[in-house]
Order: C-alpha cells, then sequence, then structure tokens
C-alpha cells in the first residue's frame, strides 16, 4: 500500500549540532531562576515565624488593640509549640494545595486563597489545642494577628517573586522558546493562548506548517515545511515542540516525536478532539481513566451580555463627571491648535459586521483620509491595521493625545448607545476587514471595544495577526474578572504611554 502525503515520513537527518544542543541546555539551567518547592517551603516557614514575633510585639509591646498589664504580660516562649505546630499545619496545607509545585497558569488569587485558607484553617488547630489544654499564658487575639500577618506576607511574597519572574521573562531568562508544528485551527488556538497568557514562561518563536500560502503570525516566524523541522532544531534554540497536526498524521507525529527526542527536545502533542476549541473539551476522572467529553457552553450567552453591558454603563456613569470636564478641554486645545470640529466620527465595523459610526477627537488635519493611499504606497505598512510611526497628517495636539489614548475618549458615547464596550476587539475600517483571513472573522463575533488584551499586551506595537489571536483569546475565555483585570491593567499602560504612537 502507497504512503499517503499525509503520513510520509520526514526526511530525517543524523544529530549534527550537539553544539547548539549543549548551548540550548547550558542556556535553560542558566535561566532556571524558577524557586524550586523547598526554597519556597523555606520562605513560608520563615516568613510565618516572622508573623509570630511581630504578632507578639504588636500584642505586648505594641499593644495596638488591648492594653497589657504586666499581671497579663508573658514572654514568647510559651507561644513557641503553638507557633510551630501552626507552621507545620500551613506548610503541610499548602503543600496539599500544589503551592511548592511549578504549575504553570496558576494565579495570585489562587494562591492567596490557599494561603488564607491553610493559615485560618491553622489558626482553628491552635484555638482548639488552647481550649484542650487551657495554659496560663495564652492570646487569643495574637493568635488572630499571627493568622493576618501569615496572610499578608506570605502574600506579599509571593506577589514580588512573580513580579521579579516576570521582569525576568520580559529579559527572556526562564522563558522556554517553543516551536509549532501546523499552522490549522488547533495551532492557532494553542497559539492564541502562548500570546495571551505571556505569564506561564512561554514563547512561540514560530512554526512548520505545510500549507504554502501560510506566511508569519505576526512576529511568530514561518520556518517553511513540516520537512525543515530537522533543520530548524539544529539551527535555532527550541525548548519545547507542540504538534498540532491532526491524528490521521499520526505517523508523522510518531516521526517529529523521535526527531525531537533524539535532541533531547521536550515534545508534546495536542488532541484534535472533533477539532474543535480546546476551550470546549471537557476531562474528567473514571477510576483512573480520563474521559474526554464536549461541553457547548456559550462565553456570550444572553446572561453575560446583560452582565457586561451592566458593567459598562456602570462604570461609564460613575465616570462621567470626571470624563466630561477632560473632553471639553481637550476639544478646546484641538480647535484652538487647528481649524476644523474638535470630533471626528468614521464607520466601523461592530458586532457581526454590522457597521456604526465611532466618534473620537479628531488627532489629523482635514482631509487626511486622501493622502492615505500614498502614505500605504509609502510605508509599505500592513493594510489590515495601517501604524504609521510620525504619521505626517497628524497635529501636534493629535500626536499627544495619540500617545495617551485620549483620542479615543469620547468612544464612551458608543458604550452608552451599546455600538461598544468598555473591553473588547478594537473596531476597524470596512476596508481592513475586508482584508481579513477565515479564522480572523471571529474577532468580530462580539462588540468591539474601547481597550483589550491588545492594550495591554503592547498596544501599536502588536502586529495584526497577534492582535486578532489575543482577541479571539479573549472572546473565548470571557469572564467579569477578566474584563476588571483588563480595565485595571489598560490605566498604567495608558499613563505610561507604553506601545502607543
Amino acid at each position: 500500500m502507497a504512503t499517503s502525503k499525509t503520513d510520509a515520513p520526514l526526511n530525517l537527518s543524523p544529530k549534527t549540532a550537539q553544539e547548539s544542543i549543549s548551548v540550548r541546555r547550558d542556556r535553560r539551567l542558566a535561566s532556571h531562576y524558577r524557586w524550586t518547592g523547598w526554597r519556597l517551603l523555606l520562605m513560608d516557614a520563615g516568613l510565618i515565624v516572622v508573623s509570630f514575633f511581630l504578632s507578639y510585639y504588636l500584642r505586648y509591646t505594641v499593644q495596638l488593640f488591648e492594653p497589657v498589664d504586666e499581671v497579663n504580660s508573658a514572654p514568647f516562649g510559651p507561644y513557641v509549640p503553638y507557633a510551630l505546630i501552626f507552621m507545620v499545619w500551613v506548610l503541610i496545607a499548602n503543600q496539599g494545595a500544589g503551592l511548592y509545585e511549578n504549575r504553570r497558569g496558576r494565579t495570585w488569587t489562587n494562591e492567596l486563597f490557599s494561603i488564607g485558607n491553610a493559615a485560618t484553617n491553622g489558626a482553628i488547630v491552635i484555638m482548639a489545642l488552647s481550649f484542650l489544654l487551657r495554659p496560663l499564658v495564652f492570646s487569643r487575639l495574637m493568635i488572630v494577628q499571627a493568622v493576618i500577618l501569615t496572610i499578608v506576607l506570605l502574600g506579599f511574597a509571593r506577589l514580588l517573586l512573580r513580579n521579579v519572574i516576570r521582569r525576568l521573562q520580559k529579559r527572556g531568562i526562564g522563558v522556554e522558546r517553543v516551536l509549532i508544528v501546523g499552522a490549522g485551527d488547533l495551532a492557532l488556538a494553542v497559539l492564541r493562548t502562548l500570546v495571551a497568557r505571556p505569564d506561564l514562561g512561554y514563547r512561540a518563536i514560530g512554526f512548520v506548517d505545510d500549507d504554502p500560502h501560510r506566511g508569519d503570525l505576526g512576529r511568530v516566524a514561518s520556518f517553511g515545511a513540516i520537512t525543515n523541522l530537522p533543520s530548524v532544531l539544529d539551527e535555532e534554540e527550541v525548548d519545547l515542540v507542540i504538534v498540532t497536526l491532526p491524528w490521521e498524521q499520526h505517523r508523522q507525529i510518531v516521526n517529529i516525536v523521535k526527531e525531537c527526542e533524539r535532541r533531547k527536545i521536550e515534545v508534546r502533542t495536542v488532541p484534535d478532539l472533533y477539532q474543535l476549541n480546546l476551550s470546549q473539551v471537557q476531562v474528567e476522572n473514571l477510576g483512573g481513566i480520563p474521559l474526554l467529553g464536549l461541553h457547548r457552553e456559550v462565553k456570550f450567552h444572553p446572561a453575560n451580555r446583560v452582565i457586561k453591558r451592566t458593567l459598562d454603563v456602570t462604570v461609564v456613569v460613575l465616570g462621567l463627571p470626571f470624563v466630561l470636564p477632560i473632553i471639553g478641554l481637550i476639544a478646546l486645545a484641538i480647535r484652538l491648535d487647528t481649524p476644523g470640529v474638535p470630533f471626528f466620527t468614521q464607520e466601523r465595523i461592530g458586532l457581526n459586521g454590522k457597521p456604526f459610526r465611532m466618534i473620537k477627537f479628531r488627532s489629523m488635519v482635514e482631509g487626511a483620509d486622501a493622502m492615505w493611499e500614498k502614505l500605504m504606497r509609502e510605508t509599505n505598512e500592513d493594510m489590515r491595521r495601517p501604524k504609521i510611526i510620525n504619521d505626517p497628517r497628524v497635529t501636534r495636539v493629535g500626536r499627544f493625545l495619540r500617545r495617551a489614548s485620549l483620542d479615543e475618549l469620547p468612544n464612551i458615547l458608543n458604550v452608552l448607545k451599546g455600538e461598544m464596550s468598555l473591553v473588547g476587539p478594537r473596531p476597524q475600517l470596512a476596508r481592513e476587514v475586508a482584508l481579513y483571513e477565515t479564522w480572523q472573522h471571529q474577532r468580530l463575533k462580539v462588540q468591539p471595544g474601547m481597550t483589550g488584551l491588545w492594550q495591554i499586551s503592547g498596544r501599536s506595537e502588536v502586529p495584526f495577526d497577534e492582535m486578532c489571536l489575543l482577541d479571539i483569546y479573549y472572546i473565548e475565555n470571557w469572564s467579569l474578572t477578566l474584563d476588571l483585570q483588563i480595565l485595571l491593567q489598560t490605566a498604567p499602560k495608558v499613563l505610561f504611554r507604553i506601545g502607543a504612537y
């Protein structure tokens, strides 16, 4: 039986890049800054002891909430056994919650909840022991203070550690470089998560795929056909290969796995269950047997749309008293800077491809649209989302407004009218939407927004393909918490003008 094209084996070449493998291994070891479990455990243990010392100081020296007379004053010694029991309880509980394991994707709020749960349960144990033993020296207030301090110190320490890790990841330290095999819907789903969640510690450097028409996806490079995989693994510093090919290409998948194993490169395969989005896959356990099922939950069902709309209206109405004076001052500045009306309306494409008139501050000279085609030819910008540095059409005041994203402030009127949301994909022109690939139309499934994941991920520095990946990830993973998180993270990005021009 002839071998099908899809199952054709890779052109396996002998491993000739031992030096590059050694360099990759050395880099991986040098960048292994992540704290291992025992170091985190020691840190928590030390902070718990500090919490008890601080609590003792606040109770008997500062006498923060209740005065202590000389008769009721006590040394720290009698509290040492309780401190040790509490510490052991919290450490065991944290271990059971997986806080000393490198679990990617765990949020700080999850960690804080686990710490709070362990500390409060530990306090209950201490209180129960004191009731049974009836010691001569015991202060319930001191124990409560120790619990609060434990939660605060352990939570703050982990928040600080996350910040250090994030800064190191921005410098490329401790980040695993990922190569994706395939560029279909499944690959795009994986890529969306990698781009939207840099906190996971992965960086997609590129992909290989047999589609000759597939070019680079933003800053994720295309390395050509899958047969190029051996040379790519030799020439690029790849830490992890993620295979997203359909299971009918199982022979090719096996060959890819073997090729990666020969080079000591980790490889993972993604199941293409019914070619559905991974968020639809539900994993259950039947006595140790994994069961994969499907759930058809729609993130933006009517109830969620009502919740999102309520958040939009509430935030805008509460902010109007502060925003309206700013809008008036900006309008005056525009009018004094250049002739013409301060506001500018333009037809944009909204929910399900429906056009609407978006209102914003005028940041360009009159007749800017007539100069558009000439600028596109001169700059060779991406026609789907042209972002021109030092755009000659931008006015003096407009340049400041764009850098501070204040030109979009009148969008709140579109939000009140229900044409836009505070958070969502940025609305584009009809001529830009006409250039979309099929998968990029998914970003039109929700109302456009004033800010979004693209805004907090680099703003104008984010290429169009990556912006679409971020928007689709937002649609597939929407929650009220995610909206609030994006809104809170937008403020510092706008304040410090990160990625805007």
